[in-house]
Parts: C-alpha cells; structure tokens; sequence
C-alpha cells in the first residue's frame, strides 16, 4: 500500500492541549516534542501507524490560536490548514479541564 492510499488523520486544536502527547501515544514513539510552552510544533509532522490491523497516516498539527495573532502563529495556522485539506478524517482535541469554548468551534 503507497502513503496515497492510505487514509490520513490529522489532530487539530487550540494550542497546548495535548496534541503532540496524542499523536506520539498513537504511533507509539516520541517523534514530536511536547512542552508546556505554546508553538512547540510549527509544520505538519507525519508518521505511518497501524491501529487494529488499519493502516494510516496521522498527521501532529501547531496549535490554533484565535486570540494573539502573531506572525509565527500565522504560520502556523497556515500549516495546521494543509494538514486539514489533506485529511480523509480530522480529531478536534479539546482540553478537558477548560472543556469546549467558543474557539474550539472556530476550529
């Protein structure tokens, strides 16, 4: 099977809530760095995984942030957009603590 034929998922949400900590639970390794400081991950990061016998591509996404728009937000905003184009099936990941705001809907 190519990576084009198999489907792609793409973790989105707002910054820091533990996007990267999903994605590397997932795959199984410690591919994307995770830190309690916002805008760790700026590109697309990708990894081939296999869940219950399905093969797929999962694809960590930067934090969205509607609030400070900075230049390197933008960018990665940018970033987090292509992974969305890209995807057959998107995981919105909320904080459970602060639950679902507003800006999780924006998303």
């Amino acid at each position: 099977m190519s990576i084009s034929e198999k489907p792609v998922v793409a973790i989105i949400g707002r910054i820091n809530v533990g996007k990267s900590t999903l994605f590397n639970r997932i795959i199984g390794k410690r591919t994307a760095i995770v830190k309690n400081e916002p805008a760790i991950t700026r590109d697309r990061i990708y990894a081939e995984c296999e869940w219950k016998g399905r093969q797929f591509i999962l694809i960590d996404t930067g934090g969205i942030n509607f609030v400070k728009k900075e230049k390197i937000q933008e960018k990665i905003t940018v970033q987090t957009g292509i992974a969305i184009e890209e995807a057959d099936l998107i995981i919105l990941l909320v904080d459970i603590k602060e639950g679902i705001n507003p800006d999780d809907f924006k998303a």
